[in-house]
């Protein structure tokens, strides 16, 4: 971008030691849109100063986070709100110059091999030891705990390059698969996990008064380990918290990736990178 005597004089007090001088600064150089990113990258390289450095950062961060607020948007806006699509924008967040050919053709590859492996006459159960047996034995998925300490573990591509992810982040790769193949797997909102379900035919009935009748049985995607329905009323007896139905519910694609954005925010619970967290949070109440 063509360095006005504007840019050039807000581009000085970016150093300045007044916090709320360089506040003001800063929101006048989010207006003037990702074009002015040449110009910090610029000041980046030619300053000596590291916390003039870390301030350019936050400003390209903040500028690159308004483009993906839009894209957001667009996508809550959309018809069909493509998994996939919404995993990748999520990844943007952390990584903005991702490029997503080579993610796509990983998941195509792996979509084909469960694919060539699967016939309408398998039952649910022997479908899902198919994708199961790809995804965590050919491929060699692995499963973590969620520990928030490291965001790259909720990121789909992250998850495909390092192969493993905590339950979130191996289970949005499981439900995009299931996504593309048309098999009946679900996230549902079962209390501090992210658990998918098979589901019966005529599931995508969301008001169901007893979603739970509907479902074939549950899988965990941190080892894509399947259990039963007597396994899940343990696990409420052991948290003590009732099992309503709106557990149950199938979510909505829009619904999933604002649980990823929620789980993403909690990575960033410091006082250096919390303002991650509230761009994380916004971002989520984009797709409500």
């Amino acid at each position: 971008m063509e360095q006005t005597k504007e840019i050039y004089a807000l581009l000085n007090l970016i150093e300045d030691p007044d916090e709320e001088v360089f506040g003001a600064v800063s929101s006048r150089i989010v207006e003037f849109g990702r074009q002015i990113v040449p110009n910090l990258e610029n000041l980046w390289e030619n300053t000596v100063s590291e916390q003039v450095q870390n301030r350019i950062e936050i400003l390209i961060h903040k500028l690159h986070v308004t483009d993906l607020r839009e894209d957001f948007r667009q996508w809550s806006l959309a018809g069909h709100h493509d998994l996939m699509v919404g995993a990748l924008l999520a990844a943007k967040f952390q990584y903005p110059d991702l490029t997503t050919a080579a993610i796509v053709q990983e998941i195509e590859k792996l979509r084909r091999n469960i694919w060539l492996e699967l016939n309408n006459y398998l039952t649910p159960l022997e479908q899902v030891r198919i994708v199961t047996g790809i995804l965590y034995g050919y491929f060699g998925l692995k499963g973590t705990e969620t520990a928030y300490t490291d965001v790259n573990e909720f990121l789909l591509h992250k998850t495909l390059e390092s192969r493993r992810g905590n339950q979130a982040g191996n289970g949005l790769l499981y439900l995009i698969l299931c996504e593309l193949l048309d098999l009946p797997v679900r996230a549902i909102g079962i209390p501090r996990q992210f658990i998918l379900a098979y589901f019966k035919p005529g599931y995508s009935a969301e008001d169901l008064d007893q979603p739970i009748s509907k479902i074939e049985f549950f899988i965990d995607p941190t080892s894509g380990m399947v259990f039963t329905h007597k396994d899940l009323e343990l696990y409420f007896k052991r948290i003590q918290v009732p099992a309503v139905p709106s557990y149950f519910r199938p979510s909505p694609n829009k619904r999933v990736i604002q649980t990823l954005l929620l789980e993403m925010a909690k990575c960033f619970d410091n006082e250096k990178e919390y303002y991650k967290k509230d761009e994380l949070d916004e971002l989520a109440d984009l797709l409500d």
